[in-house]
């Protein structure tokens, strides 16, 4: 019996990034919707996530937290998906780069952005992402040297990737450059990204929906 898997997420949150990924794979999944109250900081689930946060995916025995991580592991896990470059592949190294660029640089930068941060002129060398306008000037470099990010073919890179794009466009931390428009649309349009959207938005309509 194949081992079992299961989605601990919440549909506003983003836990919608592996929820997306799980779409993408095609393989049968569990989804157990936690609340930001005392659920995702029980005892039993931080067993699971110390941090008590979304998502975490539980695959038979093992156990994978971080949204880019989740992606990663997916798509090794099912390789028939074929959603990552063979190990041996060319496109393996930007696969990893530009998926990582955005679970690092791109995901601070924005979030400072977004909270009103910045880091001072004499003190960008100091942090990872070095400005914000680097970050952008960067993902555009990588958006732009083909049609997706590991090459001509769409990879859990992009799930990652595009996740973080159409946030960003969506709440104003990233610029609506012509090519993070072009390539958002590209992504959104994916039958899987589509399914993963319709259940969440579900979600969070029976959610908000008064007793």
């Amino acid at each position: 019996m194949a081992d079992e898997l299961v989605l601990y997420t919440n549909p506003m949150s983003r836990g919608r990034i592996a929820r997306w990924m799980m779409e993408e794979i095609g393989q049968p999944y569990r989804a157990e919707i936690l609340g930001f109250d005392a659920s995702m900081k029980s005892a039993g689930y931080k067993a699971l996530n110390p941090m008590g946060k979304v998502p975490t995916l539980v695959h038979g025995e093992t156990v994978v937290t971080e949204c880019a991580a989740i992606c990663a592991y997916m798509a090794d896990a099912f390789p028939q998906a074929g959603l990552a470059p063979e190990p041996s592949s060319h496109l393996r190294g930007p696969y990893y780069r530009w998926m990582f660029f955005a679970a690092g640089p791109v995901e601070a930068a924005v979030s400072n952005k977004a909270f009103g941060m910045e880091v001072p002129p004499d003190r960008t060398r100091a942090i990872g992402y070095g400005t914000y306008a680097d970050v952008m000037d960067t993902l555009e470099y990588a958006l732009t040297r083909s049609a997706y990010v590991a090459g001509d073919r769409f990879s859990a890179a992009d799930v990652y990737v595009g996740s973080q794009v159409l946030w960003g466009l969506q709440f104003g931390t990233i610029e609506k450059r012509p090519a993070f428009e072009a390539y958002g649309a590209r992504i959104a349009a994916r039958p899987a990204a589509r399914r993963a959207t319709e259940i969440d938005d579900a979600l969070i309509a029976r959610m908000q929906k008064p007793a």
